[in-house]
């Protein structure tokens, strides 16, 4: 008789612990922060201490190691009063749990982001992921953006963008992607995303161009030039501050000067889309 196939073990989330250290020790941990959450909410390290929980002489023993490693006072002791006094935290140790539990979301979410992991672990599975999650790239113009239009282009979508957070200013352009590509990324009206422009797909004019269905074109300042044996890298500021770089040849490189009005041009198609989803 044969026995039946046991079924994999489902599939886990991923959880992170963060630790914030100085050279001499670890400062903030989450049992540490939970502790200074505990005093917060008490008033009272006896109090908060069983919270944790922690007996009193360990939690004793842990802030006044906090106190020694930060470089100002975490918690102060205040005397009388009805309640008799008690403990209560600065104004740097509500700083410093605003800092720890910020980092602590955006480590989450990047670990949310991973397909999780089977039960079991798989080590090198694992470490491919992340290095695809912390993967760097040759485009020199990397932006996050949101989408703002999504339009037929005649068997291409046009993906309005809008570079910057959505409520801060930001230059508009358009990508011209598959309707495979937009299906595959969920993009929807508000996405955000990253766009990347390769320098040498940017052409730098110093006079208006005339607009073209299918071209992106950027009104800038010329902040830097940086000249090659061939080609010249141009730094262009945009109104919103985001900096768009390009790589011209000699003959554009000697209209160009630092401090000058110009034009940025690239097609639409030269628009790679980036989503973490």
């Amino acid at each position: 008789m044969v026995s039946p196939r046991r079924s994999p073990p489902p599939p886990q989330p991923l959880k992170g612990r963060l630790a914030l250290e100085t050279p001499l020790g670890a400062v903030l941990s989450d049992k540490r922060i939970r502790l200074l959450e505990a005093i917060d909410r008490c008033g009272s390290l006896n109090r908060a201490a069983p919270e944790v929980p922690l007996s009193y002489k360990a939690a004793w023993d842990t802030m006044d190691a906090m106190n020694k490693l930060a470089p100002e006072p975490l918690v102060v002791r205040c005397t009388g009063g009805s309640g008799g006094g008690g403990t209560q935290l600065t104004d740097y140790a509500r700083q410093l749990i605003s800092l720890y539990r910020a980092m602590e979301s955006s480590q989450q979410d990047v670990l949310d982001r991973l397909p999780s992991v089977p039960a079991e672990g798989d080590a090198p599975a694992l470490r491919t992921l992340i290095r695809r999650m912390t993967m760097k790239t040759s485009a020199r113009n990397q932006f996050p953006a949101h989408v703002t239009g999504l339009a037929d282009g005649g068997g291409m979508v046009e993906v309005t963008l809008r570079l910057g957070e959505a409520e801060a200013p930001g230059e508009a352009m358009v990508a011209a992607i598959t309707p495979e590509s937009v299906e595959g990324m969920a993009l929807t009206l508000g996405s955000e995303l990253f766009v990347l422009v390769k320098a040498p797909a940017v052409q730098v004019m110093a006079a208006a161009p005339r607009r073209a269905a299918g071209r992106n074109v950027l009104t800038g300042t010329i902040t830097a030039l940086r000249p090659g044996s061939h080609h010249t890298g141009v730094t262009l500021a945009l109104p919103s501050g985001h900096l768009l770089q390009a790589v011209v040849d000699d003959t554009q490189a000697g209209l160009l000067a630092p401090g000058q009005a110009a034009w940025a041009l690239f097609d639409s198609d030269h628009l790679v889309l980036v989503t973490f989803g």
